[in-house]
């Protein structure tokens, strides 16, 4: 939950209070262009929110619309976020068994795939059998808003058990029950098969197969009579949906899906599974736009950010570039429609909303960042096999975020964040440099004008800020966070500074120039692989040694799963192997303890012998961004660096091989399969690929 939207007005900002209703829609609303005050003004404390309520110790089945969120119980008792939803609305918030009038005993429960989870709970229906259960109770549950309950015997003579399910909701918003306030119960009403709720907020039923043989109102309450013959099994199957709704028909498992399924093997069993729960999130957390159904995106994360949060949609699309170009064009398109037209210092803008950036700086503008993404995807995307087609239909919407680029800067070198009087970030100058030599590059081979103008400022704000953004000190030096507006610099190192090693991918299979020099590019990956920023589990969001460092900050010593990623991608790619496999292996330890569900955030909490990473109690799990840099962390051990106009791939793996041999399957090159090999002496081989793709060298 950490980068959620802020206010549009600085004095209304609060900091950790969940919006409304963005992170109860589907969809979400169209994002507001964040207004930044007058240059000089004074930005306030925030105020301090409820606590939110905890997501750590849930099971969150996600397929969007679609959620169902329990507890390790497998009862559905109606506290905190229990219950199944539909677009950031709970639909059923209570639902529990007895077996013979008991609750049964909870043993055990787990996910079995991003949209289901299965709970196990034993009933011994007679004191005189002995302390051994003679009946399990199974709960398959869906986030389409089924529930399976089977029971199976294991009694040596029939039995008959009475079985009862207590039903009940508040037909309550996700942003209300965040924050404190969800309402009472609703009564209900005995509607066909089941049960229905009525309230001015909506309707909603629960309908049972087989139909119970009774059904109280006024308890919220349906019974049945199993029987069953030694060894056998009874199974009733609950389904909520609106009224008059069906099942959710979740974008995810469509046959069209944009996502390819790609497989990881080799000597870490971790990879695999790693790739497996990272597609199958993305998957669960697609989503399409109403108005426009071919056109999929993703949402930024389950359960506070279920609709588009456009910096996180188009990070996610291109860290999952290598699974194909579709969700890219999608999450384009949509975005392109969002884009401000208008005259005025917005103009061709992508609206984002405020985020906090932690202790040492105001919230920053996620439009900033989406709109210099925007042209840095389209740019890497047509490398990976985007049609040229598409790419020209996108073009215009890019050629106004690099104009708005130029003229925000105007006569200045840095861009401000956020606009105007904002501090100079540091990773906001690294993404407006990516945009700049990735979007000339794009205007010169589409034959627009404007790249050499762009390139010209990029080479102009590299040798500024070489000098202007590095601290000298006995250490060797270190980036700045930011610089204030009245010149001064931030000093505090963060994972933020690993955004400048991201520089994006030109033609030919080459890297674009970074910010930083050879020294310094050596010196920043010493530190990042340092232990004040690598906490063995992942790289701290501050470092463990700076001012108002907290381990759970969500910008101030959190682990971030996507500026991991980032860091990882960025040291291999400039040959810093041995900081990059420590950072990756940490990452995949912390996703084996997370039953390879990474989430966007966890604790920076040190590593030790027998330890295992502390879950942050508001992150969102799954997250777009964590999920998508489970696979860029995967396949950036092949470095795969694709040129699909110029018919080339070339590949650049990590040489240490720190996971041993890995296959990568199923990928998407140009449109075709392609397939990787990795040996353990960190030699790449192409398995497959689309007829006529050279390798690069």
């Amino acid at each position: 939950m950490s980068d959620r939207p802020h206010p549009a007005s600085p004095a209304a900002s609060d900091r950790h209070k969940p919006p409304a209703p963005g992170p109860t829609r589907t969809t979400g609303p169209t994002p507001r262009v964040s207004v930044s005050p007058a240059p000089g003004a004074q930005f306030p404390p925030p105020r301090r929110p409820a606590d939110l309520p905890s997501t750590h110790t849930t099971l969150i089945c996600v397929a969007l619309p679609g959620l169902a969120i329990s507890t390790e119980q497998g009862q559905l008792t109606g506290r905190g976020l229990e219950g199944f939803y539909r677009a950031g609305r709970r639909v059923l918030s209570r639902c529990q068994v007895r077996v013979a009038g008991r609750e049964p005993l909870p043993v055990q429960a787990r996910m079995t795939s991003a949209d289901s989870a299965r709970f196990l709970g034993t009933v011994r229906t007679s004191p005189h059998v002995g302390p051994d259960p003679d009946v399990l109770v199974e709960r398959i549950r869906h986030a389409d808003g089924t529930e399976r309950i089977t029971l199976h015997s294991a009694a040596v003579r029939p039995l008959r058990l009475p079985v009862e399910v207590a039903l009940g909701t508040d037909l309550a918003d996700l942003g209300a029950i965040a924050a404190g306030g969800p309402g009472p119960e609703l009564p209900a009403s005995v509607h066909d098969s089941g049960l229905r709720w009525s309230s001015p907020l909506g309707n909603a039923s629960v309908t049972a197969d087989p139909p119970p043989a009774d059904a109280l109102a006024s308890a919220g309450l349906l019974r049945w009579e199993l029987v069953m013959p030694p060894g056998g099994s009874a199974s009733v199957e609950l389904r909520v949906h609106p009224d008059r709704a069906g099942p959710v028909r979740a974008v995810g498992r469509a046959a069209t899906s944009p996502l390819a399924p790609a497989r990881a093997m080799g000597d870490d069993h971790r990879a695999q599974h790693l790739m497996r729960t990272s597609i199958e999130d993305l998957q669960a957390l697609l989503l399409r736009d109403p108005a426009h159904p071919a056109d999929t995106h993703l949402a930024a994360g389950a359960p506070w950010r279920c609709g588009l949060s456009p910096a996180d949609a188009l990070a996610a699309a291109r860290m999952t570039l290598p699974l194909g170009t579709r969700l890219a064009a999608g999450t384009l398109r949509t975005l392109a429609r969002t884009q401000l037209q208008s005259s005025g210092p917005q103009s061709g803008m992508i609206p984002g909303p405020r985020r906090d950036a932690g202790t040492h700086l105001p919230p920053s503008c996620t439009g900033t960042e989406a709109t210099l993404l925007f042209p840095v995807l389209l740019a890497e995307a047509r490398r990976w096999g985007l049609s040229e087609v598409e790419t020209e239909e996108f073009l215009p919407a890019a050629e106004r975020c690099l104009t708005w680029l130029r003229n925000t800067v105007g006569d200045a070198l840095y861009l401000c964040d956020p606009q105007p009087g904002g501090p100079q970030r540091c990773e906001t100058q690294a993404h407006a440099h990516r945009a700049a030599l990735l979007g000339a590059d794009l205007l010169d081979t589409c034959g627009r004008p404007g790249g050499a103008a762009l390139r010209h400022w990029a080479q102009q704000l590299r040798a500024a800020f070489r000098e202007d953004f590095w601290i000298d000190d006995l250490g060797g030096g270190r980036p700045a966070a930011a610089r204030a507006p009245d010149g001064r610099p931030v000093p505090h190192l963060g994972a933020a500074a690993a955004h400048l090693l991201d520089t994006g991918l030109l033609g030919g299979g080459e890297l674009a120039s970074g910010l930083l020099d050879k020294v310094q590019t050596e010196q920043l990956a010493r530190l990042l692989g340092g232990p004040a920023m690598d906490s063995g589990w992942g790289l701290r969001g501050l470092g463990a040694k700076e001012a108002g460092y907290n381990p759970f900050g969500h910008r101030g010593g959190a682990v971030r799963t996507q500026e991991t990623a980032v860091a990882v991608a960025g040291l291999a790619a400039a040959g810093y192997e041995k900081q990059a496999a420590s950072l990756l292996r940490g990452t995949l330890a912390a996703a084996e303890a997370f039953g390879h569900r990474l989430p966007e955030m966890y604790a920076g909490e040190q590593r030790t012998d027998g330890s295992a990473p502390v879950p942050h109690p508001a992150a969102c799990r799954p997250a777009a961004t964590a999920a998508a840099a489970g696979v860029m962390l995967l396949t950036t051990l092949a470095g795969i660096r694709p040129d699909a106009p110029a018919g080339t791939v070339t590949l650049r793996p990590v040489r240490g091989a720190p996971l041993g041999e890995i296959v990568l399957t199923g990928l998407r090159i140009a449109g075709a399969p392609f397939s990787v090999r990795v040996s353990r002496l960190g030699l790449a081989m192409v398995e497959e690929a689309a007829d006529g793709l050279q390798l690069g060298v």
